[in-house]
């Protein structure tokens, strides 16, 4: 979706564009459909009403000219409040759009090097099953510390959903500057969690999701307290070092800072394999995280993503390059958020090979936060990220959510049409 986006947004600034597809010579393990925009997993492309994430960021691809989204709305199914499509209508029409645009040359080969590509400016939108030769390529451009090829994620939270009647700021042994959340817990507190976390439900694996090992790195939190009651005792809710007043803890689980902004929190050691809901469920037993509003549950699967915040400016150009990345791969998750980088990313590899400027979208918008997120070189520890609207810059102090979520929605719309002059020029 993330390429097919990106060739569109070059295409129509007149400029002649080779998309380059590997299949039907070659399937990715979870591809099936030779044509474009293939929806592997679910056919529901989120809610669409403004005042929800999904809702906004589709929006904001209306705005810009999203294919997707114009394919899309010509072959719906019945989905409530969400926008859901024939997948196999959905995929033929994008790839009917695609190959019959005169500045669109569809080349069907497998890229294993960037040197095929003749040496113009390059856009990778290669999704989470980048094949192995091409994903040796990105390691060889981007570092090998820099790609992961498991995602081991743990759960976000927004910061104003916490309980800090329960929670509280606190260093280690006071050491240094109060940079966590500590989320304490009593021992009749620590074992109702720990029972309800070991007897929790796990979501199936594909095949080609499973990692050939656990390491200790980024060991589900499941299996670890699978190990023995105290085991997470003596990880990472260890309670040493952190006390409130004269009180002591018997487990403490910490929060860490995601953005700079200071607008979400993750939960520190808790990747998992549980399904959304019963991470819901089990986490909201944590004191402190009762009512928490989560912006990503955990997961464990495969992606081949790249550490962007550390290769990618806020344009998606690997620096001191003329190379873009797009999609997954660049760390946002779900459909309509490739597709948004799509589209980010094709208009300014087009910009680039019309000498002009690129264009950074506002950090008031749910595209602009998004791609300011993954490439914010203040997050310690990368995890992907969905559009949510805790990551948007907004200034709105509204108590009602839904009151405040259209208004940050409105917002967002008037600084995008006041910018698309620009964009489209």
């Amino acid at each position: 979706m993330a390429g097919c986006e990106a060739a569109n947004q070059i295409a129509s600034r007149g400029i002649a564009v080779n998309l380059y597809e590997m299949k039907p010579l070659k399937y990715s393990p979870a591809h099936k459909h030779d044509g474009f925009a293939e929806l592997v997993c679910s056919n529901s492309l989120k809610a669409d009403r403004l005042c929800s994430a999904a809702g906004l960021l589709k929006a904001e691809m209306r705005i810009l000219g999203s294919i997707s989204l114009e394919c899309a709305e010509q072959c719906t199914v019945p989905a409530g409040g969400a926008l859901a499509v024939d997948r196999d209508r959905f995929s033929a029409l994008v790839t009917e759009k695609i190959r019959s645009n005169p500045n669109i040359n569809v080349i069907t080969k497998e890229v294993e090097t960037i040197g095929d590509t003749e040496g113009s400016p390059v856009i990778i939108a290669t999704g989470p099953l980048t094949s192995d030769r091409f994903s040796a390529e990105i390691e060889r451009l981007c570092g090998r510390e820099h790609l992961s090829f498991y995602d081991a994620a743990s759960p976000i939270v927004t910061a104003d959903s916490i309980d800090y009647d329960k929670a509280f700021f606190a260093a280690r042994y006071d050491r240094g500057t109060a940079d966590y959340i500590n989320c304490p817990m009593q021992k009749d507190e620590y074992e109702r969690f720990y029972d309800a976390l070991v007897s929790a439900e796990s979501a199936q694996l594909h095949e080609f999701d499973r990692p050939p090992s656990y390491y200790e790195g980024c060991m589900p939190v499941e299996v670890m307290a699978k190990r023995g009651v105290d085991t997470l005792r003596f990880g990472p809710l260890k309670p040493v070092g952190l006390s409130k007043g004269q009180e002591r803890f018997y487990a403490v689980v910490q929060l860490r800072r995601e953005n700079i902004s200071g607008t979400l929190y993750n939960l520190v050691g808790f990747q998992t394999n549980l399904k959304f809901a019963e991470q819901k469920r089990v986490l909201g037993m944590i004191p402190g995280l009762e009512k928490a509003e989560f912006v990503r549950y955990g997961v464990m699967h495969r992606n081949t993503f790249i550490d962007s915040p550390r290769v990618l400016d806020i344009h998606m150009n690997l620096r001191s390059t003329d190379i873009y990345f797009a999609g997954q791969i660049t760390g946002v998750e779900g459909y309509m958020e490739s597709a948004a980088s799509g589209i980010y990313a094709g208009i300014n590899a087009a910009k680039r090979a019309l000498c002009r400027p690129p264009i950074t979208l506002p950090s008031d918008t749910m595209i602009g936060a998004l791609m300011g997120y993954v490439s914010d070189s203040g997050i310690p520890v990368f995890q992907p990220m969905g559009g949510n609207m805790g990551i948007i810059g907004s200034k709105v102090r509204i108590k009602n959510k839904q009151e405040r979520y259209q208004a940050i929605a409105e917002q967002a719309i008037e600084s995008l049409n006041k910018i698309m002059n620009e964009v489209t020029e």
